[in-house]
């Protein structure tokens, strides 16, 4: 009976596992209920202000509609029409004045937050009735407008409609301190329609205003009003009246933000949260905008969050130690799967996992198919790797096969004789130079020897290429002692030294000269450097062959670039490097780095291969 508890299923446990974690959906239900509540709140909220703004811009604009009737009553007006005429044409121009004026005072309380009423005639008379400064000589606005006489004359008789302007500060010398918004309009006579006579302004108190949006006092809510140009026609701070706290977009998004940087540095709410909303007047191209602190929404959905998070907090902790109980007998067999899981990753495929009476069945499945997997995967690599040095020897022959024809050196052994049957022995030394080439390429291919037996052998490559070439270039090669008896790979050297004196001097009229100079690098690397004088390589030619690309050639009497390297990577991997630089018709310059791999003894090289000795 243990024994069979024992071996009970892995099936079996987790299904204890997710009968227990049926708590998760309850408290995801209550997640979802949390957060669909806040945006509940969060839209009625924004539903409810929204619509608290548009019954203010309604309101707003009742009022606003009462004032402009004044200046509806004036631009019509027959009488004040022709005061105009002949205050325009200087007629009794201080009666004329005096009427006009006390014409103004007559309208003046018609409404109550009016605090001035001006008119400028076309000729440039200015006329009004100021209740600020009670004064028919200085005005309470006008100085710190903005704009000139002219310039706000200009505007206004622009055209038929009624421009609004933003608030401004009243003259210092009155003792209150008083905000003004203006709207004006200009007047025509309607008997000449063409006949410009001048414009009527109207301005009134910011206060009204205020009174518009502030009726409710709501410690949570204010209201502000912004122009066209960004500045403030209505706000609590009445210091900031006028001036420009945003610049002006087309985008309500945009002006939004920004108006929510304005109310984030004012610290309206200090220390509250705030949602901040906006609507757009197209008539006065004004923003009415709304702030609103949402402190006590936001305390309701924390104290909310909290006794979620104390739900949450229990049940995870509940169902935490119910798993940990149950997956407790699992912990062993589970690490040790783990642990030579890891071991296996590492390159370790000897490693076994151990199979005990302990582990469920499934677990002792797994771990028997894992430990059968590891001896196949072994004796794969095993045969992988025998496979790859295979193929790898296969495309060596292959490559060296370009170069080491055997029949070649069979045949030039039978024309040697013949030559020294005739006694021709200049053709006898060159067909015996050719034939140690081909039988030094011949023995042992893919064999490695020692940078003498290498600098010989291109010795006597170097006497056939003068012979055939008559001495057109001269040859150094230069070898650091260290470096002489180190070993590389037979015919490392012959494909550059090749395709420089074959192709790189080809069409070059200067002395061509080459070096090959060999010399350890950090004592651990050999460095080949084969140089020559000829017509280079072009630029783009070059970069494509430093990226591995190769343009294939069509000679027949060298193995390409592309072989060479292939062979040099082949030979020594990653630890090899090949840097090509050229310049056209300066040099070229190849330069090799293998590791050096050493011999017992060293010895100074430097062979002259003008010669053929």
């Amino acid at each position: 009976m243990k024994k069979k508890l024992r071996k009970s299923s892995l099936r079996t446990r987790l299904i204890l596992a997710f009968v227990a974690t049926s708590i998760i959906p309850i408290i995801i239900l209550n997640l979802f209920s949390y957060y669909n509540t806040a945006g509940i709140v969060k839209d009625n909220v924004n539903e409810l202000t929204y619509s608290n703004l548009q019954q203010t811009m309604a309101t707003m604009e009742l009022r606003m509609n009462s004032y402009e009737d004044i200046l509806y009553q004036i631009y019509v007006d027959d009488e004040i029409m022709e005061l105009l005429i002949k205050i325009n044409k200087e007629e009794n121009l201080t009666v004329n004045r005096n009427q006009l004026r006390r014409k103004l005072q007559g309208l003046f309380w018609t409404k109550e937050y009016i605090k001035s009423i001006a008119i400028m005639t076309h000729s440039g008379e200015f006329v009004f009735y100021d209740i600020l400064t009670g004064s028919s000589t200085q005005n309470s606005w006008l100085d710190k407008f903005g704009m000139t006489k002219q310039e706000l004359y200009d505007e206004i008789s622009a055209d038929g409609n009624t421009h609004y302007f933003s608030t401004t500060k009243a003259h210092a010398y009155i003792p209150d301190e008083n905000y003004l918004f203006h709207m004006g309009h200009r007047i025509l006579n309607f008997k000449k329609l063409r006949e410009q006579l001048g414009i009527v302004i109207v301005s009134i108190d910011e206060t009204m205003l205020s009174s518009t949006y502030n009726g409710e006092k709501d410690v949570n809510s204010i209201n502000f009003i912004v122009d066209g140009e960004g500045k403030l026609v209505s706000y609590i701070n009445s210091g900031l009246l006028g001036e420009k706290i945003i610049s002006w977009s087309d985008e309500i998004s945009i002006r939004q933000k920004e108006y929510e940087n304005f109310v984030g540095k004012q610290n309206i709410f200090t220390g509250a949260y705030h949602s901040v909303y906006v609507i757009h007047n197209d008539k006065y191209n004004w923003d009415i905008v709304n702030v609103s602190s949402q402190k006590e929404v936001i305390q309701r959905l924390q104290s909310q969050q909290k006794i979620m998070v104390i739900i949450l907090g229990m049940s995870v902790t509940i169902l935490i130690g119910l798993i940990m109980l149950l997956i407790k007998s699992l912990t062993g067999s589970l690490q040790n799967m783990v642990g030579a899981m890891k071991q296996a990753g590492k390159g370790d495929l000897e490693v076994r996992v151990g199979i005990t009476s302990k582990m469920p069945a499934e677990v002792a499945f797994i771990a028997e198919q894992f430990n059968g997997m590891l001896q196949k995967l072994n004796k794969s690599m095993e045969k992988e790797r025998e496979a790859t040095m295979k193929q790898r020897d296969a495309e060596i022959t292959a490559l060296e096969a370009q170069i080491n024809p055997h029949f070649l050196y069979n045949t030039l052994d039978t024309i040697n004789w013949m030559a020294i049957r005739k006694s021709d022995y200049e053709i006898s030394n060159s067909i015996g130079a050719l034939a140690g080439i081909l039988r030094y390429g011949i023995e042992n291919s893919k064999g490695a020897v020692s940078i003498r037996q290498e600098c010989e052998w291109l010795k006597k490559y170097l006497f056939l290429q003068h012979a055939r070439f008559k001495d057109t270039f001269t040859c150094e090669v230069l070898v650091e002692p260290d470096a002489y008896h180190c070993v590389i790979h037979k015919l490392l050297l012959q494909p550059f030294v090749e395709n420089a004196i074959i192709h790189g001097f080809e069409g070059v009229k200067r002395p061509h000269q080459l070096i090959v100079d060999i010399h350890m690098v950090e004592d651990s690397m050999i460095e080949i450097t084969i140089y020559d004088n000829g017509r280079g390589i072009p630029k783009d030619v070059v970069e494509k062959m430093s990226q591995g690309i190769f343009v294939k050639s069509t000679e027949k009497n060298h193995i390409g670039m592309e072989n060479a390297i292939t062979r040099i990577q082949m030979y020594y991997g990653q630890l090899a490097k090949v840097c090509i630089e050229s310049e056209e018709m300066v040099f070229t310059k190849i330069s090799i780095k293998i590791p050096a791999i050493r011999e017992n003894t060293r010895e100074v090289c430097y062979e002259d291969c003008d010669s053929g000795r």
